[in-house]
């Protein structure tokens, strides 16, 4: 992995640094109207109504001869899209970290990712495996253009820039994700008015955001700059040794990897929440799509507010207090949600804001305590690994909720199946003495951790 590692050096133009920065926003903005619009709103409902419509009298799909319900199916190409991206990522790192090519590469992801989301409009009538294999391809591809992009940071903003250039390309992507919400929510509420059908207001707007995703990404290609980096070994399984790597150096600070598998643990159900709740609200709770819209453009907007919030609670409590109050939180949020009553969108948009408050900060104060659990000199090829399990091991929440929907045929069961996360995550970093982990890692102890 380790890209990113050639950094801002003291002769960089400033002008040209700040088009840079200007133009590497732009890819958040281009990319995360998929994140919103279609993983999140559309394609979950969408896609499980076309695996029912070819489904057996049995209510199974047969996807390469395998019997899966129908309502499973979207949970399991979610888990088989991150598993792809696994096997992609430290590949597509070591090819930058070889050639310092990265645009040409970021390049490919993403037209391959807005190619198969703009494919989507052709997701009707018992086109499942279409559907299907069109999100498996367009999911890998944002978690790989994802690396690539974060990996520019490093070059573009020095150490003193980093936080705010990071936040306003957070910022950036949560503004396009809202944008593309309000003209969703008025396509799809208007339809008629449009002359089209509710399915195919759907498929418009899912082919929108492949569009929007291409046309906006031509902007940080033109903006950002390729680096020569030195020659490194030329075999793309380097990318996978340098993980191994990463992770044997990790072994001699056993309280920054005993972090690490916290985090995935507990990240793995948050993932697995913002992918599969529109499933839950419109296959469970019988909520339309409207009203699925709403809660998520909610939930984009309280987000914002949620981190600045848990920031403040953060720098009063402590970092790793507050992240257990916020898994406290995401379990209260879950088991509420298995006792939501059907047809109710007013107690669906409660649990929603209460995703929302909780959301942006448990995954900000995440990155932020583990930067301190990061030796100097190692910040590229520690965060390379940090970054590989936020995009790269997220498939096991996805699997549990298919394969518990498959057994007991109940969104409620699995739902609830993903408190499990939460628990073992809150049990895993509250053992994690974070900061001895702190000095262990050779940094100064913050007077709040």
């Amino acid at each position: 992995m380790g890209t990113g590692t050639v950094r801002v050096q003291a002769g960089d133009d400033p002008v040209e640094r700040r088009r840079e920065q200007r133009g590497w926003y732009f890819y958040d903005w281009a990319c995360s109207v998929y994140s919103t619009s279609v993983l999140t709103v559309f394609l979950g409902p969408y896609l499980t109504s076309v695996a029912r419509a070819a489904a057996d009298p049995d209510g199974y799909v047969h996807p390469l001869g395998v019997p899966v319900r129908a309502g499973s199916f979207f949970a399991y190409c979610v888990s088989a899209s991150v598993i792809l991206a696994i096997v992609v990522m430290p590949v597509a790192g070591a090819a930058a970290d070889r050639t310092g090519r990265k645009k040409p590469l970021l390049a490919v992801a993403a037209y391959v990712g807005a190619g198969a989301t703009t494919g989507l409009f052709f997701l009707d009538g018992h086109r499942y495996l279409l559907g299907g294999a069109l999100l498996v391809v367009a999911n890998a591809s944002v978690a790989v253009s994802m690396v690539l992009y974060n990996s520019y940071l490093p070059q573009i903003a020095p150490p003193e820039e980093r936080d705010a250039v990071s936040s306003r390309g957070w910022a950036f992507g949560y503004a396009a994700g809202s944008l593309m919400l309000v003209a969703n929510l008025v396509l799809f509420t208007a339809h008629d008015s449009f002359g089209v059908s509710e399915a195919t207001a759907v498929r418009v707007c899912l082919a929108a955001a492949g569009l929007w995703w291409g046309l906006f990404t031509l902007i940080p290609l033109r903006r950002l700059r390729d680096r020569r980096t030195a020659a490194a070994p030329p075999a793309a399984a380097h990318g996978w040794r340098q993980l191994a790597a990463t992770v044997r150096d990790m072994r001699a600070r056993p309280l920054t990897l005993a972090f690490l598998l916290a985090y995935l643990v507990y990240n793995d159900g948050i993932q697995t929440v913002i992918s599969q709740a529109s499933v839950y609200g419109s296959e469970e709770l019988g909520l339309s799509q409207s009203t699925l819209i709403t809660a998520v453009l909610m939930v984009q907007l309280l987000a914002v507010a949620g981190a600045l919030g848990m920031g403040r609670l953060a720098r009063r409590h402590g970092a790793k207090r507050t992240i257990l109050g916020s898994l406290v939180a995401w379990t209260l949020t879950l088991a509420a949600g298995y006792f939501l009553p059907a047809g109710a969108p007013g107690w669906f948009f409660v649990l929603a804001a209460g995703i929302g408050l909780v959301l942006g900060g448990s995954q900000a104060l995440s990155r932020s305590l583990f930067s301190h659990l990061v030796p100097p000199g190692k910040e590229a090829e520690y965060f390379s690994a940090y970054e590989m399990s936020d995009r790269g091991m997220s498939w096991l929440g996805p699997l549990l909720f298919g394969i518990t929907f498959q057994l007991t045929g109940s969104y409620r069961d699995a739902i609830i199946s993903l408190v499990a996360f939460f628990v073992i995550g809150f049990a895993l970093l509250t053992r994690v003495p974070v900061g001895r982990a702190i000095r262990d890692a050779g940094n100064p102890v913050p007077d709040r951790i």
